[in-house]
């Protein structure tokens, strides 16, 4: 690479690291999703064991444990598991992600267009969200990227030799999701083979080849842990990946129909969803479909001239291409659908996008100018919101519903922030967003908008509106009126007890409370202190009491949700139950 490419991979680097990096840490979890997987790494570092762990309720994680090993090994260097710490992984892997947009398609076209490519990508909603998350599909997307990647510089070089990238890619992939690690990268490189017209059944037990070889060492893991955790792990992994992809689960996860991923994508895709459809007003739909001049031309079929097309198309045009069709058919076929499956194809859409952008640019400036104005109007009008925000007086009764102390919370902390930082900010984006009224705007101005809108939430709504979900506050109060040496916490949750598969727990008390809640109704105990909420109560104490149980109200969390009821803290102790044969 020349060194105009290294300065742009430096300047790159530098933008990604200073807006994701600062911003990792400053909200708490807020969802089941984090606490559940970090719960996972802090059990590793305390028990020792990084083959299976068990968390306080006796369950072991359903996913492999690359990813709970990275944010095992930050944490212990940091010196503790925080909310900052099991982020870092997910965020090394988006930026990486983007360097690698950067540099496979900068060493094989213009260095313009790689960089778009890469920053489009960067700047993508689902991505960027992903990014700032303690969850594996940062990591899985970036190791499926990655592995399709060397697979292609395997093909450029003739297909000689063995893809050690490749397989060591695929491998970790494997071991952070599971066998769908290696599947996607072989499908699609495989596809894109017979499509280059390569021999069958070379491309099919080349495939085969490198898949097997990427599996051995998940296969280590996979032994061990079946040491460990016998039919009970066996079942998990069956359940997880077979039953998963054939819609043959015991239990509903994510259940959606065939038509679920077009709808993700385009809020997915935003900001740039809309510029391509504005795009689409710029193109002369009359001349598509139509044949050549030659009446040879006009003869064929849409069908047979797309085939042409695709045969006459440069490879890393075709290849980028298949990433994306062939992983997005993959995943509607299964009934199991979440957004974040889609993300391996987002890099490569981003290829495309970034030249419909110059094209855009070039041939209709007033859609382009349009663009950018309602970025720069849309930005200022979120800059000016936190402003307003400030000086506005609020009243709890404004707010009602399930969640009205909920959005009251997000209120009162958006009035309260506003460290010198985020006011900094605030200005430095605004500054960027004005901007655009005195300079003509570029593709770059139009990624200096976004991100300074992407700053703006990241710094300053992301935390308010997020840190008003979180629960770390009521963690604080059982903590306080519940210490470890006091005695032990158990939770009840109907849907955790009656659940086929993927329990509900308190993940974020649990982790909050270092891991020391157990199961109430597995482990029967005579005493200790209770977290349930106010719905289950009603319904299970009385039962409850039924087998000699006492309760003791000790704390009520108010209008403030746990795990979707308020929740009650009770200390308990059972007696004997009389019986005529004790009697």
């Amino acid at each position: 690479m020349d060194k105009r490419n290294n300065k742009t991979l430096w300047l790159l680097l530098i933008i990604c690291l200073l807006t994701v990096v600062p911003f990792l840490g400053i909200y708490d979890y807020n969802t089941k999703g984090e606490p559940r997987e970090s719960i996972v790494s802090y059990t590793m570092i305390e028990s020792g064991n990084w083959i299976l762990p068990r968390n306080s309720v006796g369950e072991m994680a359903y996913k492999p444990p690359f990813f709970y090993w990275t944010v095992a090994i930050v944490s212990a260097i940091w010196g503790e598991v925080t909310e900052f710490t099991s982020r870092i992984p997910s965020a090394v892997a988006y930026i990486l992600l983007t360097i690698a947009t950067f540099l496979f398609y900068g060493r094989r076209g213009d260095r313009k267009l790689a960089l778009a490519t890469a920053l489009v990508s960067f700047t993508t909603w689902e991505l960027h969200r992903h990014g700032f998350n303690c969850r594996i599909d940062m990591l899985l997307t970036f190791f499926i990227v990655g592995a399709l990647m060397a697979f292609y510089r395997w093909y450029e070089r003739g297909m000689n030799g063995i893809p050690l990238w490749a397989i060591l890619l695929m491998s970790l992939g494997t071991l952070s999701k599971g066998p769908i690690g290696a599947l996607l990268p072989c499908l699609v490189t495989g596809v894109f083979l017979l499509c280059r017209r390569v021999n069958f059944f070379r491309a099919f037990f080349s495939m085969l080849a490198f898949g097997l070889l990427s599996l051995i060492l998940p296969a280590i893991w996979y032994y061990a842990a079946w040491q460990q955790g016998g039919q009970e792990f066996i079942d998990l992994v069956m359940e997880e990946n077979v039953g998963r992809m054939t819609s043959t689960m015991s239990y509903q996860s994510c259940v959606e129909p065939w038509y679920y991923n077009f709808i993700t994508l385009l809020p997915g895709y935003l900001p740039w969803t809309l510029l391509a459809l504005l795009a689409l007003f710029g193109v002369d739909w009359k001349k598509i479909g139509k044949g050549n001049a030659d009446e040879e031309g006009k003869k064929r079929s849409i069908l047979s001239r797309a085939v042409s097309s695709l045969r006459n198309v440069s490879s890393l045009d075709l290849f980028s291409l298949l990433s994306i069709v062939v992983i997005f058919v993959f995943y509607c076929i299964p009934q199991s659908k979440r957004s974040a499956y889609l993300m391996p194809i987002y890099p490569f859409i981003a290829y495309f996008v970034a030249k419909l952008l110059f094209w855009v640019h070039d041939y209709h400036p007033r859609i382009w100018k349009g663009y950018c104005g309602f970025l720069s109007i849309a930005g200022l009008i979120v800059a000016l919101a936190f402003v307003v925000l400030k000086w506005i007086p609020i009243d709890q009764g404004w707010f009602h519903g399930r969640h009205g102390f909920q959005n009251y919370t997000m209120v009162l902390l958006l009035q309260q922030a506003g460290a010198w930082w985020q006011w900094l900010i605030l200005a430095l984006g605004v500054v960027v967003l004005a901007g655009w009224w005195k300079k003509k705007m570029y593709f770059w101005g139009i990624v200096a908008l976004i991100m300074a809108i992407y700053l703006h939430v990241d710094a300053i709504y992301k935390p308010a509106a997020l840190n008003a979900k979180s629960v770390k506050g009521i963690a604080a109060k059982v903590e306080e009126l519940v210490p470890e040496d006091k005695g032990k916490l158990y939770e009840f949750i109907e849907d955790g007890v009656l659940a086929k598969g993927d329990p509900v727990h308190y993940f974020e008390m649990n982790f909050y409370l270092h891991d020391r809640v157990a199961n109430f109704y597995k482990d029967k105990p005579s005493s200790g202190f209770l977290m349930i909420g106010t719905e289950d109560a009603e319904r299970w104490l009385p039962k409850f009491e039924e087998e000699g149980y006492r309760f003791t109200k000790m704390y009520d969390s108010g209008e403030q949700r746990v795990a979707g009821q308020p929740m009650l803290l009770l200390k308990f102790d059972k007696q004997v139950v009389n019986t005529p044969s004790n009697s």
